[in-house]
């Protein structure tokens, strides 16, 4: 009888064994995969949120440096301000003294408390400053404006803003439309018409009636190029109406995604009395997301607290494009637990801080804000134009 040879193979403890090391291998491999795949979408996510975040503060600040030139004459700064615009343009409200105003300044912040703000940035193009003329005869209707002389650096199509000598009163924008070069030299009457078909801020009228010899008329540039700005966040993203910009007045036009707000502040230059010296220079020396009594006159948002932003504090919050996954055990998310909060730190002269906590949930996104990791950039930017004004009232 032939010897019985044992058969090759695997045993059932060695096949147990080797089916364990796979399993062990298996979850391992997974474990890897997922962490892995975490770490990209953080790594990405603060990418995305770096790349927004840079733009959004590069366009807003590059409004902020040119903001008030042209717009920086004492008269002009901070007045009330009539205008129609045909494509439906319009100033940022604002309070004075509880009364309801549309000041024409180099920054006009509506204030959205935790939420986002709205921030206008204004600035006239003239190629010589600001040009500037005077009524001479009473204006009390009508689309003519009789002035004093041959208005030199004034031409059709030039946006032009009446504004009364005494301060307080209120401010009228609208749009030269005659022939300026066909005028007779003096001494025969000298006008600006202000009707017209095919004007954009022509409405035919002023804002009431202003008195001869006591009202100018200053040149802000030609109307296709008058930079009046206004950013806004809405549902995630950082939108821009502009009237210099085709098909962006009457409606918001997107420009960065997964912005979640938007905060500023103004630098005001609090100083009393003969210590206030802004031919010297402004400076900052109290920080506030709302218009301070910045003059002492008694009356916050008055046009002489207007012309004492001397800079602005920018805060924009940018969020990562995809959300994280809640914990597995509670079901919450844990990328972000605590809502970012801005404008911590000191700026310019040891100026109060006056911190913000904002609220970064959008509107309309299921996912919840805590999912989402969040990135905030600062700057402070003085308005140069601020310190180039005239001297005289």
């Amino acid at each position: 009888m032939k010897n019985m040879q044992r058969q090759g193979g695997f045993s059932l403890v060695e096949l147990m064994v080797s089916i364990v090391i796979g399993l062990l291998a298996v979850i391992f491999a997974t474990r890897l995969m997922t962490d892995g795949e975490k770490t990209k979408d953080a790594a990405l996510g603060g990418s995305d949120s770096m790349q927004n975040g840079m733009l959004a503060m590069f366009q807003i600040s590059g409004d902020a440096e040119y903001a008030g030139f042209g717009l920086n004459e004492p008269l002009i700064v901070g007045c009330d301000t009539y205008m129609e615009d045909s494509e439906d343009y319009q100033l940022a409200p604002a309070q004075r003294g509880g009364v309801a105003i549309r000041p024409l300044a180099a920054a006009v912040i509506e204030n959205g408390g935790a939420g986002p703000d709205r921030l206008s940035l204004y600035a006239g193009t003239s190629p010589t400053g600001t040009g500037i003329v005077r009524l001479q005869q009473d204006y009390i209707g009508g689309t003519q404006l009789t002035i004093d002389r041959r208005p030199y650096g004034f031409a059709r199509g030039d946006a032009i803003l009446v504004a009364p000598e005494k301060k307080g009163g209120r401010c009228s924008l609208a749009q030269v439309s005659n022939d300026l070069d066909a005028l007779a030299p003096p001494p025969s009457s000298q006008y600006l018409m202000i009707g017209g078909a095919g004007n954009r801020f022509n409405s035919g009228a002023l804002a009431g009636a202003y008195k001869g010899e006591a009202t100018r008329i200053f040149n802000l540039g030609p109307a296709a190029s008058l930079a009046l700005r206004t950013w806004s966040i809405e549902r995630g993203y950082l939108r821009l109406r502009a009237t210099d910009l085709a098909g962006a007045s009457e409606a918001s036009q997107p420009v960065a995604d997964n912005i979640v707000s938007l905060k500023a502040q103004y630098g005001l230059d609090t100083r009393a009395g003969a210590a206030f010296t802004p031919e010297q220079g402004l400076r900052v020396s109290a920080w506030s997301s709302t218009m301070l009594d910045a003059d002492n006159n008694g009356t916050a948002g008055s046009a002489g607290d207007y012309q004492r932003i001397a800079a602005l504090r920018i805060a924009v919050v940018a969020r990562a494009r995809n959300p994280e996954r809640p914990n597995p055990a509670t079901g919450q998310c844990t990328a972000t637990t605590v809502r970012p909060t801005v404008f911590a730190t000191l700026g310019a002269d040891n100026g109060n801080t006056a911190p913000v906590q904002v609220d970064v949930a959008v509107t309309g996104d299921a996912v919840d804000w805590r999912c989402y990791r969040y990135r905030v950039f600062e700057t402070i930017v003085p308005l140069r134009n601020a310190g180039w004004r005239p001297t005289s009232s």
